[in-house]
């Protein structure tokens, strides 16, 4: 039993749970504020341009009824959601570049001799020596 528990603490306090965890609470409260926003700014303001809002528009055919006017809503609630976290990833990444030290760019060494090139030196110098040339 003990070594149970200390697997499941090992696991449980392993860096990445908590992380989730953290990243898990911040989502929610993150999730119920641009709701917020939404449903208090944004629903408003396109109420405006119709009656009854958007969310009310729907569609019967038969004994169906299709409520295209909430799906809209959906659509641009997701894409509010998204481009809010955007943003958010957006600013993350620009203060985690901030902290690091761009890195410097590397001198090129000077081209080192081929071997072919290494031997035809050697060649014409053996033959300077010799007299050949």
């Amino acid at each position: 039993m003990k070594k149970f528990l200390a697997e499941f603490k090992a696991f449980a306090l392993r860096g990445n749970v908590m992380d989730l965890a953290v990243g898990v609470i911040i989502g929610g409260a993150f999730t119920a504020l641009v709701t917020s926003l939404i449903n208090n700014l944004i629903n408003p303001i396109i109420g405006c341009f119709a009656e009854d809002g958007i969310s009310g528009l729907s569609v019967k055919i038969g004994e169906a009824q299709f409520m295209y006017g909430q799906f809209i809503m959906d659509v641009v609630n997701f894409i509010i959601m998204a481009f809010v976290v955007f943003l958010m990833v957006k600013a993350v990444n620009k203060l985690t570049s901030l902290g690091k030290k761009k890195e410097e760019p590397k001198k090129e060494e000077p081209k080192k001799p081929t071997t072919d090139e290494l031997l035809t030196a050697i060649l014409d110098e053996l033959k300077k020596q010799n007299g050949e040339e």
